[in-house]
């Protein structure tokens, strides 16, 4: 049975998108990436507007970088930081107009 991780949304009170990350062992992990992360790491905008898209179209290398969190030891919730997605091996890409 393949478990389905629940739909990202940004929470506006504490200004980070938040999501759940399907681990190897079947487990989903909740996370989160602030939109300051997600803007000056991926090119969203700074207002979190956007939060979603810019997390779909950088999602493999944002949900890699909570599993290689989790694999370290990080426990649940995992606070993504700038420097768990901005190691130079990503290659950011912004949101498409409209997204």
């Amino acid at each position: 049975m393949t478990i389905m991780p629940p739909a990202p949304f940004f929470h506006l009170a504490s200004g980070a998108l938040r999501f759940w990350v399907l681990q190897d062992d079947g487990r989903c992990v909740g996370a989160s990436i602030s939109k300051e992360t997600l803007h000056y790491c991926f090119r969203g905008d700074s207002y979190g507007e956007n939060a979603v898209a810019t997390y779909e179209v950088n999602r493999r290398c944002i949900d890699d970088a909570v599993r290689r969190r989790t694999a370290a030891g990080s426990l649940e919730p995992v606070m993504l930081r700038d420097t768990d997605v901005s190691d130079g091996r990503l290659r950011p890409q912004p949101p498409r107009p409209g997204a």
